[in-house]
């Protein structure tokens, strides 16, 4: 009787954690890598910046109007005199909390739609559809500015006015993951087991269901920063409250004698939402099976 041939242990490939897969595909992507640095820096100039810089951006400092580098002024200042840099590092963290906020609100009237829609189908998912589909051809700009206008200009209700116009991709994504996902094996499994409707929802597709919302979820964040600085620029925000849209709107009258007071905020938004949407790709090649057994 001869022995078996043994495969060596050196030859037996290691089980890789999901999420080791996933950032190493992540890494390869040069782009979201670099963007991510960038964001990252972004964030932290957001929350250390005030404190390394501690001026006030309501304060009148010099002389309006002060190009950018001029009397020792950076950025120079807006048509107040007040420090554009001081303004560009306090905007920071509003916009930045603005659009995780708004993105999270989206988030969970989508994932609720679509979770509902995908799971149950027949006429729940046909009502809720229905509805998606109601919120989807409305001007969602021009729906924001309604409700912004009718209940107040305060943050809370530019965050809630942002999301609740912003949640139908979720929902469509979430519901065509929940169509595919309820079918397999393991799902029916679990509900032959006796699980209630409302773990195998929760705990059980909608894990499996996260890579894709995760996507959205990231490029929803740049996408209320757009919106947040729209409604800035046509005058529907707090103006006791600096943000990068509410400097655009507050120097728009004076783009043509001072360009620079809306460029550079503008500038700050364009690079922020770019890196928003390179890193959304890379999480996208990188959550993607498919794209990782390349």
């Amino acid at each position: 009787m001869t022995d078996s041939p043994l495969i060596p242990k050196e030859e037996i490939p290691e089980a890789r954690h999901p999420f080791a897969e996933a950032w190493e595909m992540f890494r390869r992507n040069h782009a979201a890598m670099v963007a991510l640095v960038v964001l990252i820096l972004i964030i932290l100039a957001a929350i250390v910046g005030p404190y390394l810089y501690p001026v006030d951006p309501f304060d009148m400092v010099w002389a309006p109007f002060s190009p950018p580098g001029a009397d020792g002024f950076l950025l120079g200042t807006d048509y107040l005199g007040r420090d554009l840099l001081a303004a560009l590092i306090h905007g920071a963290r509003v916009s930045i909390v603005i659009g995780l906020a708004a993105a999270v609100v989206s988030v969970v009237i989508g994932v609720t739609v679509g979770a509902l829609a995908g799971f149950y189908r027949g006429w729940v998912e046909e009502l809720l559809m229905r509805i998606t589909e109601f919120f989807q051809v409305l001007p969602t700009l021009l729906f924001s500015m309604v409700i912004v206008a009718l209940f107040g200009a305060s943050l809370p209700m530019i965050t809630f006015a942002i999301g609740v116009v912003s949640w139908t991709a979720v929902a469509r994504i979430t519901r065509s993951e929940f169509l595919r996902i309820r079918e397999l094996e393991y799902v029916t499994a679990s509900r032959a087991s006796g699980a209630k409707n409302g773990k195998l929802m929760f705990r059980v597709i909608l894990p499996n269901a996260l890579p894709p919302i995760i996507v959205q979820a990231a490029l929803m964040v740049g996408s209320a920063i757009l919106f947040e600085a729209g409604l800035s620029f046509l005058g529907l925000t707090d103006p006791n409250v600096v943000s990068w849209g509410q400097v655009i709107g507050s120097n728009r009258q004076y783009i043509l004698d001072a360009s620079f007071t809306v460029t550079i905020p503008g500038l700050a938004i364009f690079v922020t939402v770019l890196c928003i949407s390179l890193v959304g790709d890379g999480l996208n090649d990188a959550l993607n099976p498919k794209l990782r057994q390349r």
